[in-house]
């Protein structure tokens, strides 16, 4: 799994009573837990249930995870753990494949949250290579993601850089961030997966008990 750099930073920080880091891994895989919720079709209601749940487990755990750069997989679990919950309570039937004997939304469910995952930590990872990046180039390269596009005049304009340069310039503003600390522990995470056939490991990150 690809994990982000400053995870064990962030949950240290926000074991210590750190709110500013409290808040931004919350902020972060906030968009996971409710991957989650969206996987299992659950009820709005029920998905603000697991979403609390989730949160209040964490904060009891915090200071006894085992593996703090496996934060992401122990919220996933934990997402999962209560949506299963939630869906066995409500006796919802879903339909099993007689060859795998598997539910065939927990299948569906495992595709959409994994890659719900990964997004997350691309995202992540951008943010913290654009972070890395001399201003210059990190204005350019976010004025050229705005949505909408703005036009390479008017670009221009708030940059005073020559229309015919932000091209060429962009190129090398992405060639510097592809250089990151950051994005360069992304890309590697993402090589050594695809040569292992992705394979991710399934087990869950415990805590050490009191």
């Amino acid at each position: 799994m690809l994990v982000d750099d400053d995870v064990p930073q962030l949950v240290t920080a926000a074991s210590r009573g750190d709110q500013g880091a409290w808040n931004a891994i919350v902020d972060r895989y906030l968009p996971l837990v409710y991957s989650v919720t969206r996987a299992y079709r659950l009820a709005r209601s029920d998905a603000e249930d697991v979403n609390q749940t989730v949160w209040l487990r964490l904060v009891e755990h915090l200071d006894h995870l085992r593996e703090p750069r496996a934060l992401p997989k122990w919220i996933l679990t934990t997402a999962r753990h209560e949506c299963s919950r939630l869906t066995r309570a409500g006796r919802r039937e879903q339909p099993v494949d007689p060859l795998t004997d598997r539910t065939l939304d927990a299948a569906v469910d495992d595709e959409v949250v994994e890659a719900e995952l990964l997004r997350v930590e691309r995202q992540q990872a951008l943010r913290d290579g654009l972070a890395q990046l001399r201003p210059a180039d990190r204005r350019l390269l976010e004025l050229l993601a705005e949505d909408p596009p703005r036009t390479y005049r008017e670009i221009s304009e708030l940059t005073g850089m020559p229309i015919g340069s932000i091209g060429p310039t962009r190129a090398r503003c992405l060639e510097r961030l592809r250089e990151t600390p950051a994005v360069r522990a992304l890309l590697a995470g993402e090589s050594a997966a695809a040569h292992t056939g992705g394979d991710r490991d399934e087990r869950a990150p415990t805590a050490q008990r009191r």
